[in-house]
């Protein structure tokens, strides 16, 4: 099975951005305890990355993979690889970042927006792909977009919390992508709840 596949059997991401690596460590056994997979710790700036480092190690300790997120350019996906990240997502497609991960055996998620993108994507050898920014985009985008392209998988990604995602679930969004939501005690059994299904 793909990797990605097999990351994203269940329906719910976390994203744990801007946090210090306590934090970031404890939220992501958090959401590893409601049964969510797919962990990802963005790392849009050189400071973020001892929160991606101890994220990494206690991912090691669990049997679970974690991802590095915001990866623009080459370099930040190198350095992706050498803290040990098991995947790595983006805002935005880069047809370089893509081939480079793809020589790196890294699997990655490109931000789409269009249809073009999401072409230059399939042309690129991608299956999965990141819907950003969700919200903005409307749960209508990702009805209309299964239509020309049903193969496609998609994780939705930007504004998304356990209210809105199902919604956008049901309107073909394979995965949900949730930030803040983990900190909010009152969203958990929503989260639970999405995640199982």
């Amino acid at each position: 099975m793909h990797f990605l596949d097999e990351l994203f059997a269940k329906p719910v991401m976390a994203i744990l951005r801007g946090m210090d690596p306590q934090r970031t460590v404890e939220l992501a056994e958090r959401a590893w305890d409601l049964g969510i997979d797919a962990v990802e710790v963005p790392i849009e700036t050189p400071k973020a990355e001892p929160s991606l480092e101890a994220a990494v190690r206690a991912g090691a300790e669990r049997g679970r993979p974690v991802g590095a997120g915001t990866i623009t350019t080459p370099e930040q996906l190198r350095t992706a690889h050498r803290i040990g990240a098991a995947f790595t997502v983006a805002p935005g497609l880069d047809a370089d970042v893509v081939r480079l991960s793809a020589d790196l055996d890294l699997p990655h998620l490109p931000g789409v927006a269009t249809p073009s993108e999401i072409q230059q994507a399939l042309r690129l050898g991608l299956s999965w792909v990141k819907a950003f920014p969700a919200a903005e985009l409307g749960s209508s985008w990702f009805r209309a977009i299964k239509g020309p392209f049903p193969a496609l998988r998609l994780v939705a990604t930007g504004g998304m919390n356990a209210r809105n995602a199902p919604e956008f679930s049901q309107a073909g969004a394979d995965v949900v992508a949730v930030g803040s939501a983990l900190e909010d005690d009152t969203q958990l059994p929503a989260l639970a709840d999405l995640v199982e299904g």
